[in-house]
C-alpha cells in the first residue's frame, strides 16, 4: 500500500499525525496506528516546527480581495521587472 509508505516517508521527516494526514488525505488516526506499527516516537516540537516550515509552493484558500482584482500578466511582468531594476541599482 502506497500510502502507508508515504506516511512512514513523512513521520521520519519528523512531521505530526495532523500534518501527514492533510497532506496524505487520511484519518489522523490512521497516522497514529501507523507510527505505532512502526514503532515510532511522536514527533518531537523542533522537528515538527522544521517540517511543516517547508514551504509547498501551494496557497490554500486563496480569494482576491473584494475590493480588488488579481493582476494581468503584463502589469505581473512589468512589476517583475521594476523590482528587478531596482534590485540591481538602476534608475527607474
Amino acid at each position: 500500500m502506497k500510502i502507508r509508505a508515504d506516511i512512514a516517508a513523512l513521520i521520519r521527516q519528523g512531521h505530526t499525525n495532523a500534518s501527514i494526514a492533510r497532506r496524505v488525505h487520511c484519518d489522523a488516526n490512521t497516522v497514529a496506528r501507523a507510527r505505532a506499527a512502526l514503532r515510532l516516537p511522536p514527533a518531537d516540537m523542533l522537528g515538527r516546527l522544521y517540517a511543516e516550515a517547508v514551504p509547498t509552493g501551494r496557497v490554500e484558500r486563496y480569494k482576491p480581495p473584494a475590493d480588488r482584482m488579481p493582476l494581468s500578466p503584463a502589469r505581473q511582468a512589468a512589476n517583475r521587472a521594476e523590482l528587478l531594476a531596482a534590485l540591481r541599482g538602476e534608475a527607474a
